[in-house]
C-alpha cells in the first residue's frame, strides 16, 4: 500500500465552464490508471456511503478523480438533472487522462446518479475511457427510476428532488430556503390539494425536474432524451453491473445487464447483494443478512480495475459472469448466467375470503378447478394500504409484514409449510385475472416468506398502475427479481392490495394522471380477482435445484 497525496485540480468544458475535483495520487514516481467519479453532492463525501474513501482505491495504485458536475460543489455552472452529463463527461474523460502521471487509460465508478454519468460520458466514446462500474441505476430513465409499472414513484422521487433542491438553497446561500427544505427531507408530507405536487417544492423549486416528471406520466420522447436506453448501443465496454434486492433501481441495473450481455464483445459481470438502495451491508430492513451480506464491492472493483486498466492477470476474466447473494442460506452464489428463463407456476386458490383470514388462500403449484366465489379486494382512499419496506419505500427492505396482512383490504394466499428447501433465483411475475368497478386501478404484489410463528418477511414486491382502455386479462405484474432460499417448515405467501401509499400515489380511480389528481377525486374502488379454472392467476417463480439447475447454482440452504 502505498501514502496518498490529495491535490484540487479545475478544468474547463468545451463552453467554457469550470469544472473542479479532488485528486488523490499514490505519493510515488510512476504512471498510474485514473478512476473517475463525477457526482452532485460535493465531492467530499465520493459517494463514501457505500464505496471506502478514495485514498483507499488511490493506495492501490490509481490517480482517483472525485469531480462536482456542472453547477454543484465549487464548479461553475448550472446544474440541471442529466441535462449536460454526456458532453461534460466526454470532456472530463479527456481531460483526466492528460492528468501528469497518468497512464492515459480511465475506468469509472460510482452508484446512483453517479453510475448515470458513467453511461453518459461513454456516449461519445472517448478513446481513454476502457472500462465502468456502473451501480444502481436507470438504464430507462422512465420505467426504471421515475415510474414503476406505470406507477409515479412518489416517495422516492419527492425525496430526492427535495435533497437536491436543499443542496441547490444552500450553494445559492439562501439560509431560509435552505431550513424549510431540509426540514421537509426529513419529514415527507402528502397532506397538499394535488397529494403529488409538493407545494414547498413548487414555491423553493419551481424549476426542479419532479415538476417535469410528474407532467410525463407516459413513456415517449421527453424520457427518451434522456434515457441511456436511447443510445447506449453504440456503446459497449467491459462493465462490471452492481444491484440490491431491495434498491429501487434493481430494475435498471438488471436491463442495462442483460441489454450489455446480449450484444457485448466485452466481460459483462453482474453482482447483486441484499442491499437497499444504501448503505451496503449485512443488515437491511429487520433482518441481519450475516457477516457475508457485507460489501465487497470494493475489493471486486480493485480487481476489476487491475485487470481492465493494468493488464493484470488475477484470472477475473474467468469468473462466472453472475454472482448473486442467496438470502436464507446467506451466501453467495456463481451462476453462469442470469436466469429469465425457467419459471414455475404457482397458483391461486379461495374460499373467497382470502382478505378475511391467512388460512382462506392458497398458493400450490397445482392447479384447481375455479374458485366457487372470488375475492374481493375493497379499496378505501381514507386509509390507503400503506408501504412497507420492500425496494420502493423509506426505509426499504424486509420487515415483518404479518399484521399487515391481517387488514381486510389486502388478500393473501400461503402455501402449505415447505417439507423441503425452495430456491428462488430470478424474475418473478404474477398474473392475475381480475376486474374493477372503476376505469383505473392499481395492484401491488408482495411475496414473503412465513416463518412457523406466523411472522411474514417480504423479500420481493411490484407494482403496476391500469389505466382506462389497457387490457387486464390477465393483469401482468413483474416483481422484483431475487435469489432466496426459503427454509422448510417455513411457506411462501402472496399478498395482494390496491395500493402501496406513499412509496406511489394512491389511484383515484378516475384514469387522471397522478399529478392531476385531487385529494376529494378519490374514489372508492372495488378489484375482483379470480382463481382457478379457465382463470388461472398465478405467479411464476424461478425454481431453482440447490446443486445448480443447468449448472446455474452452487450450494444449498442451511436448515439451522
Amino acid at each position: 500500500m502505498f501514502k496518498v497525496a490529495k491535490e484540487t485540480a479545475s478544468m474547463r468544458t468545451r463552453d467554457g465552464v469550470r469544472l473542479d475535483a479532488d485528486v488523490y495520487r499514490p505519493d510515488l514516481d510512476g504512471q498510474f490508471p485514473v478512476l473517475l467519479m463525477r457526482q452532485p453532492y460535493g465531492r467530499a463525501i465520493a459517494s463514501t456511503v457505500v464505496y471506502a474513501h478514495p485514498t483507499w482505491y488511490a493506495a492501490h495504485g490509481y490517480i482517483v478523480v472525485i469531480q462536482d458536475v456542472r453547477g454543484r460543489g465549487t464548479s461553475e455552472g448550472e446544474f440541471r438533472l442529466f441535462a449536460h452529463e454526456i458532453e461534460d463527461g466526454e470532456d472530463t474523460v479527456t481531460w483526466a487522462a492528460t492528468l501528469p502521471g497518468s497512464t492515459g487509460q480511465v475506468g469509472m465508478y460510482g452508484f446512483s446518479y453517479q453510475g448515470m454519468t458513467q453511461l453518459y460520458a461513454a456516449v461519445n466514446h472517448p478513446p481513454a475511457l476502457k472500462t465502468l462500474c456502473p451501480a444502481m441505476l436507470g438504464y430507462d430513465l422512465y420505467a426504471d427510476w421515475a415510474y414503476e409499472g406505470g406507477a409515479f414513484c412518489l416517495q422516492a422521487n419527492l425525496s430526492w428532488a427535495v435533497q437536491l433542491a436543499a443542496e441547490t438553497a444552500r450553494l445559492k446561500g439562501d439560509v431560509d430556503a435552505y431550513q424549510t427544505l431540509s426540514t421537509a427531507a426529513k419529514n415527507l408530507t402528502f397532506c397538499d390539494p394535488v397529494p403529488t405536487r409538493s407545494g414547498i417544492l413548487k414555491a423553493l423549486a419551481p424549476d426542479s425536474f419532479y415538476h417535469e416528471w410528474l407532467n410525463h406520466p407516459e413513456p415517449g420522447e421527453y424520457w427518451d432524451a434522456l434515457s441511456p436506453k436511447a443510445w447506449l448501443d453504440r456503446v459497449d465496454l467491459p462493465m462490471l453491473h452492481i444491484g440490491g434486492w431491495f434498491d429501487t433501481f434493481m430494475r435498471g441495473t438488471l436491463n442495462l445487464y442483460k441489454a450489455m450481455a446480449a450484444r457485448s464483445r466485452f466481460q459483462q459481470q453482474l453482482v447483486v447483494g441484499p442491499w437497499a438502495h444504501l448503505p451496503w451491508g449485512r443488515r437491511v430492513g429487520a433482518v441481519d443478512y450475516g457477516a457475508e451480506a457485507a460489501s465487497p464491492c470494493d475489493r471486486l472493483q480493485i480487481q476489476w480495475f487491475d485487470h481492465f486498466l493494468k493488464g493484470s492477470d488475477n484470472h477475473f476474466g474467468e469468473k462466472t459472469p453472475v454472482l448473486l447473494f442467496e438470502m436464507g442460506s446467506n451466501t453467495w452464489r456463481s451462476f453462469d448466467r442470469w436466469n429469465r428463463d425457467i419459471q414455475t407456476p404457482f397458483y391461486l386458490a379461495s374460499s373467497g375470503l382470502a382478505a378475511m383470514g391467512d388460512r382462506e388462500g392458497t398458493l400450490s403449484p397445482v392447479a384447481g378447478s375455479r374458485s366457487p366465489v372470488p375475492d374481493v379486494i375493497v379499496h378505501d382512499p381514507w386509509r390507503p394500504v400503506p408501504a412497507s419496506g420492500g425496494h420502493a419505500a423509506i426505509p426499504a427492505g424486509p420487515f415483518d409484514r404479518s399484521s399487515l396482512d391481517c387488514r381486510t383490504d389486502i388478500l393473501t394466499y400461503t402455501t402449505e409449510p415447505l417439507r423441503e428447501a425452495l430456491f428462488l433465483a430470478g424474475e418473478i411475475v404474477a398474473l392475475l385475472y381480475c376486474t374493477a368497478d372503476t376505469p383505473s386501478f392499481d395492484l401491488c404484489a408482495v411475496l414473503s416468506e412465513v416463518h412457523p410463528n406466523g411472522s411474514a418477511y417480504n423479500f420481493s414486491q411490484g407494482y403496476i398502475r391500469i389505466n382506462p382502455g389497457q387490457a387486464t386479462n390477465p393483469a401482468r405484474i413483474p416483481l422484483q427479481p431475487t435469489c432466496i432460499c426459503l427454509k422448510p417448515g417455513n411457506a411462501l405467501r402472496l399478498s395482494l392490495s390496491a395500493a402501496c401509499f406513499p412509496a406511489y400515489p394512491v389511484n383515484a380511480g378516475t384514469g387522471t394522471p397522478p399529478g392531476e389528481t385531487h385529494l376529494v377525486d378519490q374514489q372508492i374502488i372495488s378489484i375482483t380477482i379470480v382463481c382457478g379454472g379457465d382463470r388461472p392467476s398465478q405467479v411464476l417463480l424461478p425454481i431453482q435445484s440447490s446443486q445448480g439447475q443447468e449448472g446455474n447454482i452452487t450450494g444449498g440452504c442451511n436448515h439451522d
